[in-house]
């Protein structure tokens, strides 16, 4: 089951920013700039999370949120917060928030969180992919000056550490075992999405160009993602 999320955020960047991020690890989301078209979007289909912006004009997500649990309380609700300003969270929690986001946001916190929810909501249904589990019994291994430890999430470049999803770690756990073969976005969307629809390159090329800007040392000119124009992505092991 793919998750659906609902998102309410009137600052457009914002919006489109967190749409990108959670497209790109296969979510389905749908988007909105103010309360009351998410408020009709809510009445009109199912989401497993909201994504509710606090200050949003006319109808708040404090408002939405108090709307949605008069007939829902199931839900998980992620409020959404400027950095520096003054709300009580303790009402948040108490109109039935699950968890809270400030902005500006980085794309891995805002992963686990989404993630840590989820699970927490829906520990059976939304539960990770076989392969999502199995790729942190992989030993760990050198991509370059990258040491990648599947078990711990994290990848290790000196004294510098990188926390990572699941999905990051299984990219990279293909590429590396591909011994240097090209890994096709096809293969990658299938194992890394945990399904058989249409491969979308567009969720593989957002969630790989994520990943090149937390590990490469110029994701511009990347040594340990290589792209293989109309295919996928290598790993060169000639170099390491």
């Amino acid at each position: 089951m793919t998750p659906r999320i609902l998102i309410a955020e009137d600052d457009r960047h914002t919006r489109s920013a967190l749409q990108e991020l959670l497209e790109s690890e296969g979510y389905q989301v749908a988007a909105f700039g103010d309360g009351l078209s998410a408020a009709d979007a809510i009445k009109q289909q199912a989401f497993d999370l909201l994504c509710l912006d606090v200050m949003m004009p006319i109808k708040s997500g404090f408002d939405l949120c108090r709307q949605v649990r008069q007939h829902d309380q199931r839900t998980p609700v992620i409020f959404i917060t400027a950095k520096g300003e003054q709300i009580d969270k303790v009402i948040g929690f108490e109109i039935g928030a699950d968890d809270y986001i400030a902005k500006p946001f980085g794309s891995h916190e805002v992963i686990a969180r989404v993630k840590a929810v989820l699970r927490r909501c829906y520990p059976e249904s939304l539960g990770t992919s076989h392969d999502e589990c199995d790729v942190t019994q992989h030993p760990p291994f050198e991509m370059s000056d990258l040491r990648v430890i599947p078990s711990q999430m994290k990848a290790v470049r000196g004294e510098r550490t990188y926390d990572l999803t699941r999905r990051e770690i299984l990219i990279l756990t293909m590429l590396y075992d591909a011994n240097g073969d090209v890994v096709s976005r096809k293969d990658l969307y299938h194992r890394c999405w945990g399904t058989d629809k249409t491969p979308n390159s567009r969720s593989v090329d957002q969630t790989v160009s994520q990943l090149r800007k937390a590990i490469e040392c110029d994701p511009k000119q990347p040594v340990i993602i290589q792209t293989v124009y109309g295919v996928g992505y290598r790993y060169p092991v000639a170099s390491a």
